[in-house]
C-alpha cells in the first residue's frame, strides 16, 4: 500500500459538501503539491490525514495506519504544519521544541539530541534562547517546521507553509522543505502556484472537493490542448507573414503582438497538442522569402493549467 492511500473521501459540512469522493495515493520519497484555489478542500484534507477531524465516509490510510482508527499510529508517523502555525509566544525556541518533543513522546534520553538535530536543520541554532514572540515571521515558520519534525516523523505534511511571508523568506523556506524531500515523504499543501511548482515533483490539483488533474508539471502540461507554444520575430510584410504562418498545418492560430526591434514582427503560434511546427515553421518562412529573426518554444505556465482544470465547468 503507499505511505498515503485515500479512496471515496466525503465530508459534509451541514448541506456544503467539501469533499466529494477524493481518491489519491502518494508514494514513499514524494514531495507532492496539494493545490487548490481558497475553498477546494485542501486543507479539510490535510486535517482528516492528520486526524484532527473525520471524514463523513470513505476512507483515508496513513504508513498502513487507518485515520479513523487508528489516529494515534498515524500522529506517530507524521509531522504536521497547520496553516496558522500554532506557537506558544511566551517561550523560548529550545522551551517549546522540548515541550513538543514531550507531547510526541520523544525518549526523554534522546529529547536534547533531537533538538540539536532540528534545530541545525531548520537554521535556529543561534535562536533556541530567543523568546518566539521576539521572532520574524520567517523564523516562526522555521520553529514551526522544527515542531512538525521533532518526534522524526517519515511523513511531513505543510499546510500553506509561506504564507504571510516576504520573498527573502519564501526562498528560505522554500530551500528548507526541498531539504526535508530528500529524507521524507512531504505533502506541500498551498494556493500559491509559483511555490508548488519549484518545490514538489507531483502536483495534485483540487477542485470543489474533486482531483481534477495529477502528475509531474510536465504531464499537467500535455493537459492543455491548442496553448500558444511558439514565439517567432520575423522581418518582412507582416501581413505575408501572418498567412504564411496561418497555412502551415497543425498551426491553430497566429497573433500579432508589439515588437521592439524595428522593422520586425512578433508572433504568437498556437499548434496542435504535441505538435511540434518550428522545423515546418522555418521552412515555409525561407520558401516565402521572409527573414526569420529568432524562434523558440514556449513552455506552458502551471497558471494556465490550473486555469483550465480549475475553470472547465464555468467556461
Amino acid at each position: 500500500m503507499s505511505v498515503i492511500h485515500v479512496r471515496g473521501l466525503r465530508k459534509k459540512y451541514g448541506e456544503h459538501e467539501a469533499l466529494k469522493g477524493l481518491s489519491f495515493d502518494i508514494e514513499k520519497g514524494e514531495v507532492v503539491g496539494f493545490l487548490g484555489p481558497n475553498g477546494a478542500g485542501k486543507t479539510t484534507t490535510m486535517k482528516i490525514l492528520t486526524c484532527t477531524m473525520s471524514a463523513t465516509s470513505g476512507e483515508a490510510h496513513v504508513a498502513g495506519h487507518d485515520c479513523l482508527r487508528e489516529s494515534m499510529a498515524v500522529r506517530r508517523t507524521i509531522g504536521y504544519l497547520p496553516e496558522n502555525n500554532p506557537l506558544y509566544t511566551e517561550m523560548t525556541v529550545a522551551e517549546y521544541l522540548l515541550y513538543m518533543a514531550e507531547l510526541h513522546g520523544v525518549a526523554q534520553e534522546h529529547t536534547l539530541e533531537r533538538l540539536g538535530v532540528v534545530a541545525g536543520e531548520c537554521g535556529i541554532k543561534d535562536r533556541l534562547n530567543d523568546s518566539i514572540g521576539t521572532l520574524s515571521k520567517g523564523y516562526r515558520q522555521r520553529v514551526g517546521i522544527a515542531a512538525a519534525l521533532i518526534h522524526d516523523p517519515e511523513i511531513l505534511i505543510l499546510d500553506e507553509p509561506t504564507v504571510g511571508l516576504d520573498p527573502n523568506q519564501i526562498i528560505e523556506i522554500r530551500n528548507l522543505i526541498k531539504k526535508m524531500g530528500q529524507e521524507k515523504t512531504v505533502v506541500l499543501c498551498s494556493h500559491i502556484l509559483a511555490e508548488v511548482e519549484l518545490t514538489c515533483n507531483r502536483i495534485m490539483i483540487v477542485n470543489e472537493g474533486q482531483i481534477v488533474a495529477s502528475g509531474t508539471p510536465g504531464e499537467l502540461r500535455n493537459l492543455v490542448e491548442g496553448h500558444a507554444n511558439l514565439k517567432l520575430v520575423i522581418r518582412g510584410d507582416k501581413r505575408k507573414a501572418m498567412t504564411v504562418l496561418k497555412e502551415v498545418p497543425g498551426v491553430k492560430d497566429v497573433k500579432a503582438l508589439p515588437a521592439k526591434e524595428k522593422g520586425a514582427h512578433l508572433f504568437e503560434v498556437s499548434t496542435a497538442k504535441k505538435k511540434d511546427l518550428r522545423e515546418a515553421i522555418t521552412q515555409a518562412i525561407f520558401t516565402h522569402e521572409l527573414i526569420l529573426l529568432e524562434i523558440h518554444k514556449e513552455t506552458v505556465s502551471l497558471e494556465a493549467i490550473f486555469n483550465q482544470v480549475t475553470n472547465s465547468d464555468k467556461q
